[in-house]
């Protein structure tokens, strides 16, 4: 069966979507949504940063997008800025009859406990609608921290306690918004961002750790946070710009799934702009980060997960492998029934059809 698809923007992530649903042969390209008017018109090839043309040009006409029924909806806009909004847009395809998966809000990874009902529930009544469903999901809340800990955890006779963490060096990865607007960075030490006010960090990842106590069948008594940072030395460049010296530079924060006074469940994000930062922090198996899991039981666990790419940087590898997270789960998400899924309704996600071997001979 072939699976008609439309691409909702063409920014860090989206543009790796665009090259994944190509690269598919059971996916068809049927449409690209993009938010900046001097992308109308130009080929989704173009916007993919690949060397052929795909022959489907980008529009900022939604309702006609949703009007041609594809079959889902990739949605990787921005929305850590922008939530009404996209919840909004979220609704407005589920009530089409569009199937979406998407990587974010992130809360809607595991919205149970983390958000209230009147933030999933009108997704909910949307999906059940238009019969159709939405998947969030990706490396970071996703793979990283749902399954991947979830598959190890199958191997344990006794679990203690399960952490999850991100180790990663962000000073290639080019989003001013997300750096300086969002987590802080190049701002003031004592100014508190978006990212570190009251609630957030849980709102955030409060998702991980409910979804792996939830799979694991662990009630927990409370999430909480935690977090630090430290300023720059000098000043340097990154991609986003320049950190001065003085402003923040590096951040470490916790998210604690507690069950009596112990964190069984915990998710870290250990966050430099260079890499020789905060030294005396946890540090990555290679100069621009992994993910870990760390599995505390019978037998115990150490897990480190490296994402490389020929063509780029660790960010480039993680940006690919959330859009790649995504594409690969279209057809499990079309046929799934309506509603509002996590990773625990879905059957395995591999890489059918991508296998295609070097012949030397």
């Amino acid at each position: 069966m072939t699976y008609r698809v439309v691409q909702w923007s063409t920014g860090n992530v989206g543009r790796y979507a665009l090259a994944g649903i190509n690269a598919r042969p059971d996916l068809e390209l049927a449409g690209v949504w993009v938010s900046n008017a001097d992308k109308v018109g130009i080929d989704a090839g173009t916007l993919a940063g690949l060397d052929v043309e795909l022959g489907v040009l980008g529009s900022n006409d939604a309702a006609q997008l949703l009007a041609s029924r594809p079959d889902c909806v990739v949605y990787t806009a921005m929305s850590d800025n922008r939530l009404v909004e996209a919840l909004g847009d979220l609704e407005r395809i589920l009530r089409a009859g569009v199937n979406v998966v998407a990587s974010g809000p992130v809360f809607l990874q595991y919205p149970e406990g983390v958000v209230p009902p009147s933030i999933s529930d009108p997704l909910r009544e949307a999906a059940l609608a238009g019969g159709s469903s939405l998947w969030v999901n990706g490396i970071d809340p996703g793979f990283a921290n749902d399954w991947l800990p979830l598959v190890l955890s199958g191997t344990c006779r006794e679990i203690e306690k399960i952490h999850c963490s991100e180790i990663v060096d962000y000073g290639t990865y080019d989003n001013p918004t997300v750096l300086f607007d969002i987590m802080g960075f190049g701002k003031p030490m004592d100014e508190v961002p978006m990212l570190l006010q009251p609630g957030v960090l849980s709102l955030a990842w409060g998702s991980v750790v409910r979804q792996l106590a939830a799979g694991l069948e662990v009630t927990l008594d409370s999430v909480t946070e935690v977090f630090e940072r430290q300023p720059a030395p000098e000043s340097f460049d990154i991609a986003s710009g320049v950190i001065e010296k003085g402003t923040a530079a590096a951040l470490r924060f916790e998210v604690r799934g507690v069950v009596g006074d112990q964190a069984v469940f915990v998710l870290e994000h250990v966050t430099r702009l260079r890499h020789d930062l905060a030294p005396e922090w946890p540090q990555p198996v290679g100069p621009e980060g992994n993910y870990r899991i760390e599995i505390t039981g019978e037998p115990s666990y150490t897990l480190d997960l490296t994402a490389h790419t020929p063509t780029g940087t660790h960010n480039d590898a993680t940006l690919n492998a959330t859009a790649m997270r995504l594409v690969n789960a279209i057809p499990a998400v079309v046929d799934a029934p309506p509603g509002l899924l996590t990773a625990l309704d879905l059957p395995l996600i591999t890489g059918r059809g991508l296998v295609r071997p070097v012949i030397l001979w």
